[in-house]
């Protein structure tokens, strides 16, 4: 929870730079690159949250990193101020708020949606299109399959949940026929 609250502040600090430099969507990809090499690497973010290495062998580590990664100058200082305040163990949270800041100030939303089998560009594009009538805002669809779902689709937003998937209708007609309801 602690690690949260800090990661959103540093998000939240570094989102605010990106909008006085223009430089907003960049600080995001460079992130999650940054992310995306920590979680692939666990020893690398041991070896730089290891407090019994010093602090000059971490910075040093990092910035070989840094470096070919080819990270920009705001970003590669953004991460050595981490490693100075012993806040590189958040980079991963970070960079996911970061993304979840950047989609705010666009005005973006994401949405799941599942199904129980792969969904053509056309379906997809009408999920949208009713998902974003539904939101107000421009939508983002990630699609994932769900074979239990035997057929329809499942659309989540934040905290909203649109299930339109025969599973679903099957359990609400067996709960039905259980209370007597079409008998």
């Amino acid at each position: 929870m602690i690690n949260q609250i800090v990661a959103k502040r540093y998000a939240k600090a570094l989102l605010e730079i990106g909008q006085e430099d223009g430089n907003l969507e960049q600080y995001g990809v460079e992130l999650n690159r940054m992310a995306q090499l920590l979680g692939e690497s666990q020893e690398l973010e041991t070896a730089l949250t290891n407090p019994a290495i010093p602090l000059d062998s971490r910075r040093r580590l990092l910035d070989v990193f840094l470096d070919k990664l080819e990270l920009s100058p705001m970003v590669k200082n953004f991460y050595r101020l981490l490693l100075d305040r012993g806040r590189i163990a958040c980079a991963r949270d970070i960079a996911v708020l970061y993304g979840q800041l950047l989609d705010d100030v666009k005005g973006v939303v994401r949405a799941q949606v599942l199904s129980a089998a792969p969904l053509s560009e056309q379906e997809i594009q009408r999920i949208k299109d009713a998902l974003q009538k539904v939101a107000g805002n421009e939508v983002i669809i990630e699609t994932k399959e769900d074979p239990s779902l035997i057929g329809g689709v499942v659309a989540k937003i934040g905290d909203l949940v649109l299930d339109g998937s025969v599973k679903s209708q099957l359990e609400s007609l067996k709960e039905s026929l259980k209370r007597g309801e079409y008998a």
